[in-house]
């Protein structure tokens, strides 16, 4: 039997042991088993190893993006470039990490990018938001941080005047604010300065419709969850598996 898994804590939020075991069943996969580890700290990851010799790939998600990269023996292109890994390959008893949430959000986001989505506002500092920069560095988008403190790379979020948000027309979220079970959160922006000019791309997908999202639509802006950025790093997790 060879198994999968996730990373992370906590993981009532997560749909990514229903979407392998689904995928499984539908693509009559016998010899595969997806299940979550819900670690209150990344160093009971070393347990999960020794116990879990099976163990042929896991994915991590928040808050241990960057902190499982202690653990690797070796790193992608872009896990070096990003300084996050979403994504472990296990090879003879190596860690391999890779980043698959930089081709999930820029494949998801493509789609949804007009001329005018050329400044953006990165909700959160935390390992997904530096897989969105380095996608919006490669577009060439230009981007501030916003986090609950001010420094010379980022706004805080009650710096977010009527210019700032009208020059940022991108918005991205990649904190946990709004993500089951907590589904009434949000982050801290000025909504009522939102416009049809607005883009809102948050990475939660569960809700599929969060607050965040929710209040954008109100004031006219397009919106996407995170739902196709999932999907597309699943799949990718899944091809790197089994290279």
């Amino acid at each position: 039997m060879k198994r999968y898994g996730l990373i992370g804590f906590p993981l009532t939020h997560s749909l990514s042991q229903q979407y392998f075991n689904n995928k499984f069943q539908e693509e009559g996969i016998e010899d595969c088993i997806y299940e979550r580890f819900s670690i209150a700290s990344i160093a009971e990851l070393h347990d999960i190893l020794k116990t879990h010799s099976d163990l042929c790939g896991f994915n991590i998600t928040i808050p241990y993006k960057k902190e499982v990269l202690a653990f690797l023996t070796e790193r992608s292109k872009a896990v070096e470039e990003v300084g996050a890994c979403n994504c472990v390959k296990m090879d003879n008893g190596k860690l391999i990490g890779y980043n698959t949430d930089v081709i999930g959000f820029e494949n998801s986001l493509l789609p949804y990018l007009k001329p005018t989505h050329n400044r953006a506002l990165v909700l959160g500092t935390g390992g997904a938001a530096l897989a969105i920069v380095y996608v919006l560095q490669k577009l060439g988008i230009e981007f501030k941080y916003v986090s609950r403190n001010a420094s010379s790379d980022r706004f805080a979020y009650d710096q977010l005047t009527a210019s700032i948000m009208a020059a940022h027309t991108l918005i991205i979220n990649t904190t946990p604010l709004g993500m089951f079970p907590s589904i009434e959160a949000c982050p801290d922006i000025p909504y009522a300065l939102l416009t049809p000019a607005h883009h809102l791309f948050d990475l939660t997908y569960n809700p599929a419709e969060s607050t965040f999202l929710a209040k954008g639509k109100a004031m006219g802006a397009t919106i996407q969850n995170g739902q196709q950025m999932f999907v597309e790093q699943a799949e990718q997790s899944w091809r790197i598996w089994n290279s």
